[in-house]
């Protein structure tokens, strides 16, 4: 298997590559960044045989039989659909699609290649105990449950100085907000389907310096804060907060709210894995046992894309949340 990566940035040289080639077998043998010139020196930093003139000249070369999107998500659509007209599978990164729009294109594209394979890269944030906290709900460890509450507070927008970052910018990050889609992910895999939401969001800092343009000012369209009240499928109401304006947070991660318990989860607890506690009513808190690493590590082979006209990931296959 010879891979072709089209934006070789920091997660595809951290993640990805050194990924590729701890497998027996597969090869990593092109890279494509936004310029002949980034490509060249992706291609020698990270080892590459070729630095292809550009992401079409990748997909189209006959030697590349995979194709790795690590793009912002505003190219995902049009490389992945391409790649897989052009016979290559695709491992995209999420998030999956600049909206729903884009991600139903992107699915019917997969179906239409039935023998290759289309992926998305899941959320990683609960590997290691979000198993043991969907096992949990599912034998009633905390009863009936009522709420779930996400909190992703911090205080990385502050900063008015501070440069923009595509995930600040509509044009390159599309419908997407800050970490929104993530940890619904997350929600999802622990409490199944949301059925409908209302959401309220705000731009604290509408400008940031742009370094590709000499530091002049960008606009900031994607919010700075923004809050989702849900009702789940399953009776339960869901209320998600984050704010990159909300500086010296006590606490994030996410609440699920029992009759008989609530558990609480942590995406980075000592050692930097998420952990999660299970606190019974009126009794003592308790670590809640991950599942062994190498079934968790089982659940990264996802294969196929689902259809995404509600926008949600489905199960073990993969669709967007816009």
């Amino acid at each position: 298997m010879r891979i072709g990566l089209i934006g070789a940035g920091a997660n595809m040289r951290a993640r990805h590559i050194p990924g590729f080639r701890a497998i027996p077998g597969v090869e990593v043998v092109s890279v494509a960044n936004r310029t002949p010139e980034s490509s060249a020196r992706a291609a020698a930093e990270s080892g590459i045989p070729t630095a292809a003139a550009s992401p079409e000249d990748l997909i189209a070369d006959p030697n590349v039989d995979a194709v790795c999107i690590g793009t912002w998500p505003y190219r995902h659509r049009e490389y992945t659909i391409r790649a897989l007209e052009a016979g290559k599978h695709v491992l995209c990164e999420a998030r999956m699609a600049m909206d729903a729009s884009e991600a139903e294109d992107m699915f019917e594209a997969s179906q239409a290649n039935p023998g290759l394979v289309a992926q998305l890269v899941p959320a990683p944030f609960d590997f290691r105990t979000g198993p043991t906290i969907a096992r949990l709900l599912r034998e009633g460890a905390i009863g009936d449950i009522y709420e779930a509450h996400v909190t992703v507070h911090n205080g990385s927008g502050i900063d008015p100085s501070a440069p923009i970052h595509w995930r600040n910018q509509r044009v390159y990050s599309g419908r997407n907000v800050m970490t929104l889609g993530i940890y619904n992910e997350v929600i999802q895999r622990w409490l199944g389907d949301t059925e409908r939401v209302i959401a309220d969001g705000a731009v604290y800092v509408p400008e940031r310096p742009d370094p590709s343009q000499g530091g002049a000012p960008a606009e900031a369209d994607v919010p700075d804060s923004y809050t989702v009240i849900a009702r789940m499928a399953n009776g339960a109401r869901a209320v998600y907060s984050f704010s990159a304006m909300a500086a010296g947070a006590p606490w994030n991660g996410i609440a699920i709210f029992g009759s008989k318990a609530t558990i609480r989860w942590t995406p980075n607890s000592a050692g930097g894995r998420d952990g999660a506690m299970l606190v019974p009513h009126g009794g003592e808190a308790t670590p809640s046992s991950p599942t062994p690493a190498a079934t968790v590590a089982g659940r990264w082979r996802l294969t196929s894309w689902t259809p995404c006209a509600r926008a949600r990931r489905c199960g073990s296959r993969t669709s967007a949340m816009a």
